[in-house]
């Protein structure tokens, strides 16, 4: 099954906007091909502000978010693999989601978990 992750993160994204409120993205920084500034980093997490105006090259995949932010002046190249994301909020009441990794757990049905030639009648009736 397709993870949820990306399609919830997409949405709860635009109706923060819609809500005129701040996205702040919390982010495992200590997981693989995480890019974000590590002087930024506190206790293996990073936490930014996803405002349209602080950010450039918005990208939201399937895989990642990407985009570009200023550090101190610099512009950075921001990745963040969905299995990193852990929660998206918005800074004025906090209101939105914290993501679980249930998504990346599960485990795609087996092909005899839906098959009805597994046996026993079908169980359909005629509703009038």
């Amino acid at each position: 099954m397709i993870s949820s992750k990306p399609y919830l993160f997409r949405g709860i994204y635009q109706w923060l906007l819609d809500c005129q409120l701040t996205p702040y993205v919390m982010v495992d920084a200590t997981l693989n091909d995480v890019q974000v500034p590590e002087d930024y980093i506190e206790d293996g997490q990073i936490i930014l502000d996803m405002t349209p105006s602080a950010i450039i090259d918005l990208e939201m995949g399937n895989e990642s978010v990407e985009f570009k932010a200023r550090f101190s002046g610099v512009t950075r190249h921001i990745v963040l693999p969905m299995p990193a994301i852990l929660a998206l909020y918005a800074y004025e009441n906090g209101r939105g989601m914290v993501f679980t990794d249930e998504d990346e757990d599960d485990v795609p049905p087996s092909p005899g978990d839906n098959d009805p030639s597994s046996g026993g009648k079908p169980n359909l009736r005629i509703v009038k």
